[in-house]
C-alpha cells in the first residue's frame, strides 16, 4: 500500500503553498474552490519522489485540536536523502529563521533536523 496523500489545515494557503514549492521543490495544482462547501480551498502539492499533501482552509479554522477540523498535525518526517541534504536545508532555515532543532542523531538512529512551516507545524528532515 501507499499513502495517497497527507493532509494539512491552514489558515495561509499560499504562504504554505510557497513554503513547500520553496524548501522541497513541490509542484501545485491549481486552487481547488469547493461548490459544495462553502469557503473550503485547497492545493494539491506534489514532492520530487511522488508523496503528496493537501493543503486545506476555511474560514473560521479552529485551533482546538478536540475538533475535528484544526490547524496542523504533530509533524510529518520527510526523508530528504542525504545527512549532506538535511544539513543544507537545516542551514537555509537557520538563516529564515524556521529551524526548530538542528541537524543530529536521535535515540532510535535517524539524522534528523527540525523545521516549521508558516503556521508553525514541525517537519523532520530525515536524512538516510
Amino acid at each position: 500500500m501507499k499513502i495517497a496523500h497527507v493532509a494539512l489545515w491552514t489558515r495561509s494557503l499560499e504562504a504554505q503553498v510557497q513554503f513547500w514549492e520553496t524548501v522541497f521543490n513541490g509542484r501545485s495544482n491549481e486552487r481547488y474552490v469547493s461548490k459544495n462547501r462553502p469557503g473550503f480551498e485547497s492545493h494539491f502539492i506534489t514532492l520530487d519522489d511522488g508523496p503528496t499533501l493537501e493543503l486545506m482552509t476555511l474560514p473560521d479554522l479552529p485551533d482546538a485540536p478536540s475538533h475535528p477540523e484544526f490547524i496542523g498535525w504533530a509533524h510529518i518526517a520527510i526523508n530528504v536523502g542525504s545527512k549532506a541534504k538535511v544539513d543544507s536545508m537545516a542551514e537555509r532555515a537557520q538563516a529564515n529563521g524556521t529551524l526548530l532543532s538542528a541537524p543530529r542523531m536521535t535515540g532510535d538512529g535517524f539524522y534528523e533536523a527540525v523545521i516549521a512551516d508558516p503556521d508553525g507545524n514541525r517537519i523532520e528532515l530525515v536524512g538516510a
